[in-house]
């Protein structure tokens, strides 16, 4: 585990007309404030590249298909520097929410046939300047293993 990253279980509660899925409460750990909450999709085998956030602390739920989360820490003071961690997410896989601290490189790749969709709910609203990227292959991960 990296520090700074938390893979929280979520519960599904079946109802007759359709499941209730958690996502996040003002009082859950990893909450820490609410900037804007978006929707993002990803095809599947596509890998959107590394990004690091400098203040924005990242909440993800997957709600349909399945996502490989692939976070790598490069920082100096962290214990866990030069690690890279994979998490993987989906309703038939983990339901879960995944917060990622600001300060770590994160990149993700759709896994499950077509599309599939995950919540970000940011502690800050979008703020292009906020963020760092990098290419696919900055970092050693080999992204044709399933």
């Amino acid at each position: 585990m990296i520090e700074g990253v938390t893979a929280t279980p979520l519960k599904i509660i079946a109802t007759p007309g359709g499941d209730v899925y958690h996502g996040i409460r003002n009082d859950d750990p990893g909450y820490v404030g609410f900037g804007e909450a978006y929707f993002s999709s990803v095809l599947e085998g596509t890998v959107k590249p590394w990004k690091r956030h400098r203040r924005m602390t990242l909440n993800l739920i997957v709600i349909h298909g399945l996502i490989r989360f692939v976070v790598h820490d490069d920082r100096r003071q962290s214990a866990t520097c030069g690690v890279t961690t994979e998490y993987r997410m989906g309703p038939s896989d983990f339901y879960g929410r995944l917060t990622v601290s600001p300060g770590l490189w994160m990149a993700f790749q759709g896994l499950a046939s077509g599309a599939s969709f995950l919540l970000n709910v940011a502690s800050i609203p979008h703020d292009p300047t906020e963020a760092d990227r990098h290419a696919c292959d900055a970092f050693p991960f080999d992204w044709s293993s399933k």
